[in-house]
């Protein structure tokens, strides 16, 4: 079968394209490992997206979940590990050995937590090292925990951990953190949570688990190290688009490089919406805006070729 169309992902983007492709009438087909993305892992409560004063990550993807029930939208879970274009028909290899065919994509797959690339790290993955404060973070109870990132992601992350953990370090590489003031005001607000700047991660040690974390201060060009069980490491992310190379442009931060106007990328038939794009804005509400706009140009593309 040939759809008339694939979306990868299904986090807000990839689950407002599929509505979308639904109230078109297209025959049209969803791959995915998960439903969410990293939406299901949000540590804090979402207070800015429409129609909700305030909703959780997990319930936020429960209503996206039954949506697409309602719709009738067919769900593979799977992994796109290739993409190749043969005379205008996109072939999908997945990380399961199997292949889906189809005459427009869209790429909605997001972005995965980037690491910090220190000794340690890869080897305490499980064992003190983590990516999801809710997924770990009750694990740590009245322990002492670091946060690596001094952005949104790692303030809202310590936020979600001042429940649990009786001392919380947020180390940021940077002069200045870079978190909103909001999240700013509430942490110091918090008695359980210290802020280091001018800190870069030197290595993660343990036994069997994480006992500590070394870091150098930049300002004062000297070692230190803090006695700790656990490090949750928000630096950021990396677009999930490896598997879609050589059929599109990359920024220098390997986002997919998109027409603003249509979310189409070099590939005409191939989009991309939502974090893996090279958009400036990364929220909820722009990537499922995105993901609208791309499943509509995908309706277009598909109307003009015929």
């Amino acid at each position: 079968m040939v759809y008339d169309l694939i979306i990868i992902g299904a986090g807000p983007a990839g689950t407002a394209a599929a509505v979308y492709a639904s109230r078109q009438r297209l025959n049209f087909l969803v791959l995915s490992k998960d439903v969410g993305g990293q939406l299901a892992k949000k540590a804090v409560d979402i207070e800015n997206y429409p129609g909700f004063n305030k909703i959780s990550g997990p319930d936020l993807v429960k209503v996206f979940d039954e949506q697409l029930k309602h719709n009738g939208v067919n769900i593979e879970l799977d992994e796109v590990g290739k993409i190749e274009n043969e005379n205008g028909v996109f072939k999908l290899k997945t990380t399961l050995d199997k292949t889906y065919e189809s005459k427009s994509v869209i790429i909605a797959t997001g972005s995965d937590p980037r690491m910090l690339e220190v000794p340690g790290e890869k080897e305490f993955l499980g064992k003190g090292v983590s990516y999801c404060s809710l997924c770990d973070g009750p694990i740590f109870r009245d322990k002492i925990v670091a946060v690596v990132g001094g952005g949104n992601s790692g303030f809202e992350t310590a936020i979600f951990l001042s429940n649990y953990v009786k001392k919380i370090f947020i180390l940021e590489f940077g002069k200045e953190v870079k978190a909103d003031r909001e999240n700013q005001e509430t942490v110091s607000r918090l008695k359980n949570i210290e802020i280091i700047k001018n800190a870069k991660i030197l290595k993660i040690e343990g036994e069997n688990l994480v006992n500590s974390l070394t870091y150098q201060d930049t300002a004062e060009n000297k070692e230190k190290k803090l006695d700790i069980s656990g490090v949750f490491i928000e630096v950021g992310y990396s677009p999930a688009t490896s598997f879609v190379k050589g059929l599109v442009e990359f920024t220098e931060r390997d986002e997919i490089k998109v027409s603003v106007e249509d979310f189409q990328t070099k590939t005409p038939g191939l989009f991309a919406a939502g974090d893996c794009n090279q958009g400036r804005y990364k929220q909820i509400i722009t990537s499922a805006g995105e993901g609208a706009k791309a499943s509509l140009a995908a309706y277009e593309f598909l109307r003009r070729a015929k």
